[in-house]
This record gives structure tokens, C-alpha cells and sequence, in this order.
């Protein structure tokens, strides 16, 4: 049994891409392997600058979280932000960080042409990733390949510290799902917030079938052969199809006299269908907020145990106690 560790940023509300790409595959790892999810709430700071919007994302994410089956009580969920011992680790890793890395860092890299919307978090960010990590002796973090570069940034942060102050850490492994690598958005690209991309599965109705309606097709007829690999509908109907329904859509797309609209459509009702119960227990647990408080302050009353061990470990080799 391995220790797992995996955290989604609240800087928005959850979508169908973390849900393929991060949440279910980490609850289908928890059912084999000790796991500590967290909501990275500090991190969506870097972006979000609106308190109740914050709070909404949050409470929304532990939902998703919840909704999807995490089972609180052979695993932990917690807030970040109610680890204060993340943010004192944090600094003294960066007090071990050389600038150069996280210059090189993506999550810098692709917003340094304007470096006035650049705000110090965003810099460190790979470090404050860093603390989430080894904080608890993480052993495997499930991550996109977009996360590659920080958690081997991780790796040398902690190899570092273990060098030149003895045997502190565990370094973690990376693990991909080479299956779901990317879940693509309305638009081609990967599906992210960032990008306005969204299809949010616990949305209500109206406003799941405008984002799912707002996928970019190309410009074929309704009684054109289309091409299933080329086309972003099919992608994401795909990744949550059985085999018999994914080959049904492509023999309707192969055959021709099936629009665009359809495919659509029919993607929305897959949804609907696939997510009904989930959908049903999000809407439950937002509305009843306490009861979404209380499995984070239970997670963070067990990470704090965790995270206090290590943080002791850490000052005694830095010499503070």
C-alpha cells in the first residue's frame, strides 16, 4: 500500500475535466492505497481576488469530491489553507529554491511576457506544491502531463534538502493516466478554467446543454460523413461512453445524415444519464454546506497529525529546535 496524495485548485467550480481526469481515477487508487486529497485553495489565490467567490469554489470542489465517492473515513480531505504548516514549510524551501528554477517554471514561464500581472504566489508556486507534497510523505502524486515539470521540481527541492541536511524526506513518484491524459474542452484545447473551456457536469440543465452546445465543430452538413477523430464531440462522448455507445456515434457519423446538433445532444443526454446520481448528491451537499465543513475540518484534524511529524523532523535538521 502506497501513500497517495492529490489536490485541485478552487479557482473555479469543477468541471468534467477534473472529474475524468483527476477525481475518479484518484477514488478508484484510494480503494488500494492510503490517500490525502486537498482542495488547493491558497493556490487559486494567485487568480482569485474575491473572497466569496473563493468560499464558493471551494465548498463546490469538496462537493465534487464527495459526490464522486471519496470515502472519508479510510481516506482524508481537507483544506489546504487549514494547514498552516504547509505555508512554514513553504519557506524554508524557498529558502533552498535558486531563482533560475522557477524561472524556468511553466506556470511562469507562460505569463512573464507581462510580468505585471505576475504577483510573487504565482512565482512560487512550484514551491508552495512542493510543501503539499512532502509534507506528508507523499510516495505517488497522480498528475496531467502539464504537472510533470513541478512535481520533478518537487524531487530536486526535496533531494536537496535531504543532501545538505540528512534523511528528511520521501521523494515522490509521478503517476499519468495515459488514457486520460488530456480531457479537451469546448474548444480543442485541454479543458481549463483558464481557458473558458468548461463543461461544468454539475451545472444545471440550461446551462449544461449551453456549454456542451457551445463546442467547436467544423463546418460540414448535416448529410456529410464526418470524421470522429477530428472532432471534439466525439472525443469527450468517448471518454464517457460504454464501447457499445461509442461505436454506435461513429457509425451515425460514418454514415452521414447526422448533424452536428445531434451529436451534441446526444452527448448532453449521456451525460445526464451518467451523472444523474452524482449531480443529485452535489446539489444536496451544497446545499447543506455544514455538512461539506465538517468532512474538511475532520480531514485537516488528520493531516495536521501528519503534517506536525514532518514539520518537527524538518526544524530539528534545520537546526531551529
Amino acid at each position: 500500500m502506497s501513500r497517495i496524495l492529490t489536490g485541485i485548485q478552487s479557482s473555479g467550480e469543477p468541471h468534467l475535466g477534473n472529474v475524468l481526469g483527476a477525481m475518479l481515477p484518484a477514488i478508484e487508487m484510494s480503494k488500494h492505497n492510503e490517500s490525502f486529497f486537498f482542495i488547493a485553495d491558497l493556490h487559486a489565490l494567485t487568480t482569485i481576488k474575491d473572497g466569496d467567490m473563493l468560499k464558493s469554489n471551494t465548498l463546490k470542489t469538496a462537493a465534487a469530491w464527495l459526490a464522486c465517492g471519496l470515502n472519508t473515513e479510510t481516506n482524508i480531505l481537507y483544506k489546504q489553507s487549514d494547514i498552516p504548516q504547509v505555508t512554514e514549510l513553504m519557506w524554508y524551501l524557498n529558502c533552498l529554491t535558486p531563482y533560475p528554477m522557477l524561472a524556468n517554471a511553466h506556470s511562469f514561464k507562460d505569463k512573464s511576457k507581462q510580468l505585471s500581472d505576475v504577483n510573487a504566489g504565482l512565482f512560487t508556486y512550484p514551491v508552495l506544491m512542493a510543501a503539499d507534497i512532502i509534507l506528508y510523505d507523499a510516495e505517488i502524486v497522480p498528475v496531467g502531463k502539464d504537472q510533470i515539470q513541478h512535481l520533478e521540481i518537487t524531487r530536486d527541492i526535496a533531494n536537496k534538502f535531504n543532501y545538505l541536511f540528512g534523511d528528511t524526506f520521501i521523494i515522490p513518484e509521478s503517476k499519468t493516466d495515459t488514457n486520460n491524459m488530456i480531457i479537451p474542452g469546448t474548444d480543442g484545447r485541454k479543458m481549463s478554467k483558464s481557458y473558458n473551456n468548461t463543461i461544468n457536469i454539475f451545472a444545471n440543465e440550461k446551462l449544461l446543454k449551453k456549454q456542451i452546445m457551445s463546442i467547436v465543430t467544423d463546418s460540414k452538413n448535416l448529410e456529410d460523413t464526418k470524421d470522429p477523430k477530428t472532432c471534439n464531440i466525439f472525443q469527450l462522448y468517448k471518454l464517457i461512453g460504454s464501447e457499445s455507445q461509442t461505436q454506435e456515434l461513429m457509425t451515425k457519423y460514418q454514415k452521414g445524415g447526422y448533424g452536428y446538433g445531434h451529436a451534441k445532444n446526444a452527448l448532453f443526454e449521456l451525460i445526464l444519464n451518467k451523472y444523474e446520481s452524482i449531480r443529485n448528491e452535489f446539489k444536496i451537499l451544497v446545499e447543506n454546506p455544514r455538512d461539506v465543513e465538517f468532512e474538511l475540518e475532520k480531514g485537516a484534524e488528520k493531516a495536521k497529525e501528519v503534517a506536525n511529524s514532518v514539520l518537527n523532523k524538518v526544524k530539528a535538521n534545520l537546526g531551529l529546535v
